[in-house]
């Protein structure tokens, strides 16, 4: 409760800071310098640039108002502001109320007035916390998983260890033996250690995220990753690099070029019926060049855009050949209006309603392909403009998405793409990546506000793209997936995913872009925005899983075998195999080195192309019962087969518990080597690729042989030397379960090929019947 409390308080630290300490507000009739935090609905704020607004106002004067509403939206395209009242429809809509100015949000162009509706909490922002307050972070597969096999161990163990202890003293055995007995089996088949092979897995796990650019807070959350199956991320700056590159141009006089580059340089070419123009040698190029360039406020330095994304790509496509002139730009709506002739190739012609007509269907097919359309015009004044053709501007996919992407899809994580942006532009870019297909479907946030949670959770596995979604959207759709069953990793940059992040399983922020809000509420920081980062987490978190597996499967048969010993010899009356010190040290073999040497084992490249888990899966599948069962099977009939080949005098000496002791320790070594992969042969994985394995199992080794040959450890144990035979005979031996377990994999390993030529082939007739 204290640290959700504490987490609480961070969250709305981070908020506080968005919002400005002073303002200008109107009182008594004049502009007074006053404390942001003293305004109350009805007051009136002007605002002039580089102000950050300090409450949500309702706008009732405004010059040429433009203001970023990245922080709340995700949308890094300012957004143009105005006094026309707005429908009520729009309310669900933040990118839709232009006459409403958000706290926390920043003036880039214009200045305005506007009446004080919301301050503090009952602001847009305050909503935001709000919701963030009410969410909890759900409890990870793991720590379920764990919960779940402490309880049934627990359970099983002290359930036999009871039955133990009471059919030997039924047998006349003294009771403070069998408690000694039942006492060190306790200590040895609950499986303490696990709890320090997960953290130390995890911390392990954490570190080398670190090296690969994504700080995780929360150590369970990268095993979390590898039962992923759903990742819904934001479009701008996540999957796109936010930077807008012109792709696209149309001329006046119907000519087509291709523009290749990405970002705001000088790299690329203008391509024009597959020939590159140098110079901006045609003239309906070099005009639209010109127009863009002059109707331009940004700046271009050393790469870096220093104003409106638009601006710097038409200011990049200049620099291609970088000429310095200009005129018009806009939406083709408005700058149509005052032209009256087009450009057709140097010349000057009269603008017919034909040419109109083609200039509104290029723009309508540019822009259904995702791209931002600006038409470009030039003229002696501004009712005699002369149109010189539209400019498809469009924010590129980032580098290795699309790979990414890919291979998540095929390895069975579905990519959910949220956005504020238009339904084409989403589209179309998810369509470039990959997300979007013939047979998936895209819905507005207008379209999730008619549905309920049950409703939605029917069709969210259909949709690819969810466009125009705000703050609650944004929750709705997360918790319509996890309804279904899902593991949901969220990616987000600004306040409006806080809350998203916060509800999802994973809450993934970015680094560069991210708000302080945003990082607050998420479980991991990809360092440098980079959407492959989060399949390197997944990848990661797969692994960690995988070498938990290793480590419960290693102990869970050295206990049931250490039990199973016991509870044989009890019933058969036959004396105790070991003794309580020798199953202490069992214990320490167990949980010590080898055992935590398991959760270092290097992740496996190819557990990326396989599935998610099940989330309902326990950690025990029945494909590792039957492999812990049969190893546990093997030590137990080796250890009481070297007992009763030297019980044969029915004289229970040294030496026999000697030989039981060291069978049973050199089983365990072998063990440990077999369960470092559920599928591959140690040779495959390499004898050697773990170092500390190897580390651990040799010193385990020596220890062993301290406590057989070292005079002092001799009488503690109660042990006594043996021969270099009586070694050779127990490694021969011992290694048989190593040997079965490396046959079983191969077994499925064939089994697992077989099955895949059949999947191959079956669709591929398929594909011939077709």
């Amino acid at each position: 409760m204290c640290l959700q409390e504490y987490r609480s308080e961070k969250s709305l630290e981070e908020l506080s800071k968005l919002v400005p300490p002073e303002c200008h507000c109107v009182r008594e009739g004049r502009v007074e310098h006053t404390l942001a935090r003293d305004l109350v609905p009805g007051d009136t704020v002007c605002l002039s640039v580089g102000d950050r607004v300090p409450a949500d106002l309702r706008l009732f004067e405004a010059v040429d108002l433009s203001i970023d509403e990245s922080s709340l939206t995700g949308e890094t395209a300012p957004c143009s502001k105005s006094t026309a009242p707005q429908p009520a429809a729009t309310n669900g809509d933040l990118t839709s109320r232009s006459n409403i100015a958000f706290m926390g949000t920043l003036v880039r162009c214009g200045k305005a007035k506007g009446i004080v509706i919301g301050t503090g909490e009952n602001s847009e922002f305050g909503e935001v916390f709000k919701m963030m307050q009410a969410e909890e972070a759900p409890k990870t597969p793991l720590q379920k998983s764990m919960d779940l096999l402490g309880k049934q161990l627990s359970l099983y163990s002290f359930g036999i260890i009871g039955v133990i202890m009471l059919v030997g003293w039924l047998q006349g055995k003294h009771i403070l033996d069998m408690f000694t007995i039942g006492v060190s089996l306790a200590v040895a088949a609950i499986p303490e250690g696990l709890p320090i092979v997960v953290t130390v897995t995890l911390a392990l796990g954490v570190m080398r995220m670190v090296k690969k650019r994504a700080i995780v807070k929360k150590l369970p959350i990268v095993e979390t990753l590898g039962c992923c199956n759903v990742i819904c991320s934001d479009k701008t700056g996540t999957l796109t690099k936010n930077e807008m590159t012109v792709t696209h141009i149309f001329t006046s006089d119907g000519q087509h070029a291709e523009v290749t580059g990405v970002g705001y340089n000088r790299f690329g070419e203008v391509m024009l019926d597959g020939e590159i123009i140098h110079g901006f040698n045609n003239p309906s190029i070099s005009k639209i060049v010109e127009a863009g360039c002059v109707c331009n406020d940004a700046l271009i330095r050393n790469n870096t855009l220093m104003g409106k994304p638009t601006e710097g790509a038409l200011i990049a496509l200049a620099m291609k050949d970088k000429p310095e002139v200009c005129f018009m730009k806009g939406a083709y709506e408005q700058v149509i209006r005052y032209c009256t002739s087009y450009n057709c190739k140097g010349q000057t012609l009269p603008l017919v309603q034909q040419q109109r007509e083609q200039y509104q269907q290029e723009k309508t097919s540019m822009g259904s392909a995702g791209l931002r359309v600006l038409a470009l015009a030039s003229g002696p004044e501004l009712g005699q403009l002369t149109f010189l053709g539209l400019v498809g501007i469009i924010d590129p996919p980032r580098t290795g998405v699309k790979e990414a992407v890919t291979t998540l899809i095929t390895s069975g994580v579905a990519i959910k793409m949220i956005t504020g942006d238009s339904q084409e532009t989403a589209v179309a870019i998810a369509s470039r990546l990959g997300l979007y297909s013939k047979n998936s479907q895209a819905i507005s946030g207008e379209e999730i506000d008619d549905l309920d949670i049950q409703q939605l959770s029917q069709i969210t596995p259909k949709v690819a793209v969810f466009y125009r979604a705000s703050p609650r959207h944004k929750l709705k759709i997360i918790k319509s997936l996890q309804n279904n069953g899902a593991v949901v990793a969220m990616t987000g940059d600004g306040v409006n995913d806080a809350v998203a992040l916060k509800a999802a399983d994973i809450g993934v922020a970015m680094g560069q872009t991210g708000t302080d809000v945003c990082k607050e509420a998420a479980d991991m920081i990809l360092v440098d925005d980079d959407f492959q980062t989060i399949m390197s987490a997944i990848e990661e978190g797969k692994g960690i899983y995988n070498n938990i597996k290793n480590f419960v499967r290693f102990q869970l048969s050295t206990s049931i075998a250490a039990l199973t010993l016991i509870s044989l010899a009890t019933l058969m009356n036959f004396p105790n195999p070991l003794n309580a010190m020798q199953i202490l040290w069992i214990n320490i073999i167990m949980d010590g080195p080898p055992a935590q040497s398991l959760g270092v084992e290097p992740v496996d490249k190819d557990v990326i192309r396989k599935p998610p888990r099940n989330l309902k899966d326990s950690i025990l599948t029945k494909n590792l019962i039957v492999k812990i069962l049969v190893s546990s099977i093997i030590i137990v009939c080796g250890t009481l087969f070297v007992f009763w080949r030297e019980l044969r005098d029915n004289v229970i000496t040294p030496r026999d518990t000697t030989m039981t002791f060291t069978c049973f320790v050199f089983f365990d070594m072998f063990n440990a080597l077999s369960s470092r992969s559920q599928a591959k042969s140690v040779f495959e994985i390499g004898l050697c690729s773990n170092k500390m394995f190897c580390y651990a199992v040799l010193g385990s080794i020596m220890g062993q042989l301290l406590v057989i040959y070292f005079p002092p450890l001799q009488k503690v144990f109660q042990t006594e030397s043996l021969s270099v035979l009586d070694l050779l005979f127990l490694l021969g031996l011992t290694s048989s379960v190593c040997i079965v377990t490396e046959i079983i994999k191969k077994f499925e390993r064939s089994k697992e090929k077989i099955q895949k030529r059949g999947s191959s082939s079956l669709s591929t007739s398929s594909f011939l019947d077709v």
